[in-house]
């Protein structure tokens, strides 16, 4: 099963350093890297900068419009105003289905601010302790995950300051 998670970083570079050592653990066989993408707000900036993941990932998962529509629903959404309301409410609560709904976007959104980044990763067969260990050090703050209680509050505390 794959698992789905968002991670927030305290500076708008942190993103891009976790995903580059993900695929040095990819490339390990320590994690397998399904699909995701990142989330940059430099300081001073209007608006934060997205990327997708498939470039770096055989295949993607998820897919573009998947993440252009979180995204736009996360970031974009209050500037476009309401005339596209009625339409992006409809696509939002498909996206509840699977997890994510509006406490999850708010949440997100708040937490998400300029010099800070995200990542959006799907992943599978995990060796908790050996990405553990790559992170060490790492200030990321678990966001979202649909892992069950138990394995959340694992993930939770390897991650935890120590």
């Amino acid at each position: 099963m794959a698992t789905l998670t968002v991670w927030k970083f305290d500076t708008a570079e942190g993103a891009e350093q976790a995903i580059t050592t993900l695929e040095g653990l990819s490339k390990q066989a320590v994690i397998k890297i399904h699909d995701g993408a990142i989330v940059s707000w430099p300081t001073g900036k209007k608006r934060p900068r997205t990327r997708q993941l498939n470039d770096t990932v055989a295949s993607g998962v998820l897919g573009g419009s998947f993440w252009g529509l979180l995204f736009g629903l996360l970031f974009f959404m209050p500037l476009l105003g309401l005339a596209i309301g009625a339409a992006s409410g409809a696509l939002a609560g498909s996206l509840t289905d699977v997890g994510i709904d509006d406490d999850f976007i708010r949440s997100v959104r708040d937490k998400i601010t300029p010099g800070t980044s995200a990542l959006f990763v799907m992943t599978s067969d995990e060796v908790i302790d050996k990405v553990h260990q790559a992170f060490e050090g790492s200030t990321a703050e678990l966001l979202s995950t649909n892992l069950s209680t138990e394995e959340e509050a694992k993930l939770r505390e390897a991650f935890a300051d120590e």
